[in-house]
């Protein structure tokens, strides 16, 4: 089985079997990521490049570190000091690193939709990488990887997201991953952070979080997006926290196996308590490592897909 598209633009419309495929081919990747020497020879001779027009730390290292471990290329490409920053638009770009050989292009872009616009005019997989307040499937799918990797499965599960629903490209993704995988989705925010439609994709809706956490089986926080709001939503970070901050307090009514989650970056003391963000329900950290070994899946199975069709 392989995936239906050449590329990976987000988790809406992705079937549970595209899904599963790719946690069960990143189950297989981590293990590499255990042994002494890191890498394989999967993917060696072909040419990946991070095209990274937003700030990030996690997303692009660990895309960088997935290729290294393939044995692939790995080209970190610079909007600054490029021909890009000259007036040259995004798909004459794209179009110009395609035609150097690239294989696959990982792009994170600040307007949704980006990825989106340069799939469509390359024959090269693109990987969306975060794209505006859109989507971040890969995050999406570490996420999901994880929470499998504790308890045993996705179906059934109850799932509450807790902080900056109307912003985040994170939720957006994990609520498409979840719902398709049959776990139960909660949003749980201030209501001027929260979409009035975002019920519709089948979620349920909350504004208190005690009354969410005693629900659930996995605690997922968000960061306040501050930098892509362009007004104000909150009368203070100050008062967030005294409403949704995930404390020991709170812990307090949750279930006693509960996994605490968080994409990162953490703002400590604002939307969780350093105790419960180092704490033993914490699986933050291991979001970041599992999301090496699903970047590995991804690039696996994009970079690799067109001499799976010639072997056919």
């Amino acid at each position: 089985m392989q995936l239906q598209s050449k590329d990976l633009l987000g988790l809406e419309g992705v079937t549970k079997k595209e899904i599963s495929l790719i946690l069960d081919t990143a189950e297989s990747f981590r293990e590499v990521s255990e042994r002494s020497i890191k890498k394989v020879p999967t993917l060696r001779g072909r040419t990946i490049i991070n095209f990274f027009h937003e700030p990030s730390t996690r997303t692009r290292i660990s895309f960088e570190i997935a290729a290294k471990r393939l044995s692939a290329d790995g080209i970190n490409f610079s909007t600054s000091g490029s021909s890009f920053s000259k007036g040259e638009t995004l798909v004459d770009t794209v179009k110009n690193l395609e035609a150097m050989q690239a294989d696959v292009i990982v792009m994170r872009h600040g307007i949704p939709g980006a990825p989106h616009l340069i799939a469509r005019n390359l024959d090269a997989a693109v990987i969306n990488a975060g794209d505006g307040a859109h989507e971040h499937p890969t995050q999406a799918l570490l996420d999901m990887f994880t929470i499998r990797r504790h308890l045993g499965k996705l179906d059934g599960l109850t799932v509450v997201i807790v902080g900056d629903i109307a912003f985040s490209r994170v939720v957006r993704s994990n609520i498409y991953g979840l719902t398709t995988m049959g776990a139960r989705v909660i949003v749980v925010g201030p209501p001027t952070l929260i979409p009035v439609e975002i019920s519709r994709m089948g979620i349920e809706v909350l504004y208190n979080i005690d009354e969410a956490i005693p629900q659930a089986d996995i605690i997922m926080i968000l960061r306040i997006q501050l930098e892509r709001q362009g007004k104000v939503f909150l009368p203070s970070l100050r008062e967030y926290a005294r409403l949704y901050s995930l404390t020991p307090e709170r812990m307090k009514i949750a279930k006693k196996d509960v996994l605490v989650m968080h994409p990162g970056p953490i703002n400590r003391g604002v939307e969780i308590d350093p105790r419960i963000a180092d704490g033993d329900h914490s699986v933050i950290l291991e979001q970041v490592s599992n999301g090496v070994a699903v970047r590995m899946a991804l690039l696996f199975l994009l970079a690799g897909r067109k001499e799976f069709n010639k072997s056919e």
